[in-house]
């Protein structure tokens, strides 16, 4: 941008009669010019870097651009003298479309409902011959044909901590956008020395393929941004607008997440909105029946292919992080701690009974007879039923000596096992399908129950995590802070509390129950029996002046942190209606010695 001439009669009288002094103005206008357009093509980093997969003697730094760069790479160390080669890969399915929150000059080019591509590029490089305990510097350089280079701030990283080594863990979920990540992000970074890892349970945002929730939305909410301290989400609370920038977190610590519903998308499409898109998983067997495919060994690699794209996929989730396992399930050692990851989510879909309703008990009636437009209700994206693949992998995770051998046994995932939250009715088990005809055989409806008795979750998964000795499962999903402990001193944890509750069902308010369905759904408290705990520090009242046990919400944030040193989970809100006022403590809890 040129910087306009002064008005002549601003120009002081001696100037005005000076030749050489436009000359020189001119140039120096000129010079500014050259410099800002400099500027603004100068390449840019995406996202500054952030640290995955550490091991004993290493770790994995990653990073984004919108260029491929000629060169990329990771210098580390004293005085940043070695540099190690980074791998880039591009983004294969990263769209954006009518509903990104993106400037207008890019959604210009945006026609009717057709997503465009946008072009992303990861860079990831190990670094290696790392000691533990010892935290060294390090920063990132992405280079361009044209000889120009961009580079990231310094920032420090280190291997898996040893065993014996306090740490301290920031609990999460849910970040989705949500109004209040930011201010909940930058709260713990002002409140925490340091953050050793971040454990994060799922819905990390809301349109898996939507580039711009990870990397840039314009409202300054983003995924990446929150975690790093380059957000800039905005609060209006009764008038009082702050600006918060969230926390400088996961350059410096390690991210390991657990899949949630938000990371899978449905059916691919050219001409449908990312929203519709992410609205329309099918299963893979009913994606069988209805999109046959060649079954010869030389089209296996396209038969899945079409496959997902006719079902379901987490592409772009798992292009994005470096898991343990080609699995979107997994365990790690990292320091005093066994992680143990699971994939237990499964596609949201509206109570609504409405005959316009495609939900999880029933599908719409113009669908009757059209099954390649069926929902299938609340279906399961992986199975964890007894005898699955995941089931059989997880035995053999808690039988293992890593497992076995860690002094504190944590499994994380999405889905509520317990929880006084909306989303833990009805029960995770896979949707028993009901067709009813008319006596002429004509469909008058479609619906879908899910017995109780068969909650895979509560049946199979916890009776195993307790004979193992798990002292603690964290999750998501439900947007609110409870918590429950069960006889054998097993610990659950939702921690999701950033905006957009959907509420906590105690006292007088009752969840949706379907009338008319054999099964029995739990209007009030946790489904599956367990009382909530009251916080033990400082629990928030209800208006009849009792402590609640739950945060529902949504200008109260929470998060929780786990002290690996004293054994502790301890829970902290912060009032986003009061800018000035403390981060509180308001529970915590001792894990016991495994």
């Amino acid at each position: 941008m040129l910087t306009p001439l002064p008005d002549k009669s601003e120009i002081p009288q001696g100037y005005s009669r000076n030749p050489w002094f436009f000359a020189v103005l001119i140039l120096i206008v000129l010079l500014l010019g050259f410099t800002m357009q400099s500027y603004l093509n100068k390449p840019q980093l995406l996202t500054d870097p952030f640290l995955q997969l550490p091991t004993a003697n290493s770790v994995r730094v990653v990073w984004f651009t919108e260029f491929p760069g000629t060169r990329n790479t990771v210098a580390y160390g004293e005085n940043l003298s070695q540099i190690a080669a980074a791998n880039t890969t591009k983004l294969s399915r990263t769209r954006e479309d009518k509903d990104s929150r993106i400037p207008d000059e890019i959604k210009q080019s945006i026609i009717d409902n057709n997503p465009i591509v946008r072009d992303i590029w990861r860079h990831e490089a190990e670094v290696t011959n790392l000691m533990p305990g010892v935290r060294i510097p390090y920063l990132v350089t992405s280079f361009m044909n044209d000889g120009a280079s961009v580079s990231s701030k310094i920032f420090s990283l280190s291997p898996t901590p040893a065993a014996g080594i306090g740490l301290k863990i920031l609990l999460t979920s849910d970040h989705q956008l949500m109004p209040m990540t930011a201010a909940n992000l930058q709260k713990v970074a002002e409140t925490i020395d340091k953050v050793d890892a971040v454990f994060m349970a799922g819905d990390l945002i809301n349109i898996a393929d939507r580039a711009s929730e990870w990397f840039d939305d314009y409202r300054g909410r983003a995924f990446f941004p929150g975690l790093q301290g380059r957000a800039f989400s905005e609060l209006d609370k009764d008038g009082i607008k702050t600006v918060y920038s969230g926390g400088e977190l996961i350059q410096h610590a390690p991210l390991f997440p657990a899949i949630g519903n938000h990371e899978i998308m449905g059916r691919f499409s050219t001409t449908s909105t990312l929203n519709d898109q992410f609205n329309d998983p099918f299963p893979r067997a009913a994606a069988e029946k209805i999109y046959p495919y060649p079954t010869q060994k030389s089209v296996v690699k396209d038969k899945n292919i079409c496959l997902k794209n006719n079902s379901f996929n987490s592409d772009t989730y798992n292009e994005i992080f470096s898991l343990p396992s080609d699995k979107n399930y997994y365990a790690v050692t990292f320091g005093d701690v066994r992680l143990v990851t699971l994939y237990v989510t499964n596609i949201w879909r509206t109570p609504n009974l409405d005959p316009g309703a495609r939900g999880r008990y029933r599908e719409r009636d113009e669908d009757f007879n059209r099954p390649e437009k069926w929902g299938y209700g609340q279906h399961i994206f992986e199975p964890i039923v007894k005898g699955s693949a995941q089931y059989n992998w997880l035995q053999q995770e808690l039988n293992s000596a890593e497992f076995q051998q860690a002094k504190y046994k944590i499994v994380m995932f999405h889905h509520p096992p317990h929880s006084l939250g909306d989303n833990i009715v009805p029960a995770y088990t896979d949707p028993v399908q009901i067709v009813d005809r008319t006596s002429d055989g004509k469909i008058k409806m479609v619906r879908y129950e899910y017995p109780k008795q068969q909650d895979y979750l509560i049946r199979d998964v916890v009776p195993l995590l307790e004979k193992a000795g798990v002292q603690l499962v964290l999750y998501g999903h439900s947007h609110l802070w409870n918590r429950f402990v069960s006889s054998s001193e097993m610990h659950f944890l939702e921690t999701s509390n950033v905006g957009n509750s959907y509420g906590a069902f105690a006292g007088e308010k009752r969840r949706f129950v379907p009338p008319g369905y054999r099964e029995d759904y739990s209007a009030i408290g946790d489904p599956n029996g367990l009382e909530p705990v009251v916080p033990t520090v400082a629990p928030l009242l209800g208006k009849d002046g009792r402590p609640l046990p739950y945060i529902e919400s949504n200008d109260i944030t929470a998060f929780s942190v786990f002290d690996t040193g004293k054994g502790t989970v301890s829970s902290y809100y912060f009032d986003t209606r009061k800018p000035e006022s403390p981060v509180v403590k308001f529970d915590e809890f001792k894990l016991r010695n495994s």
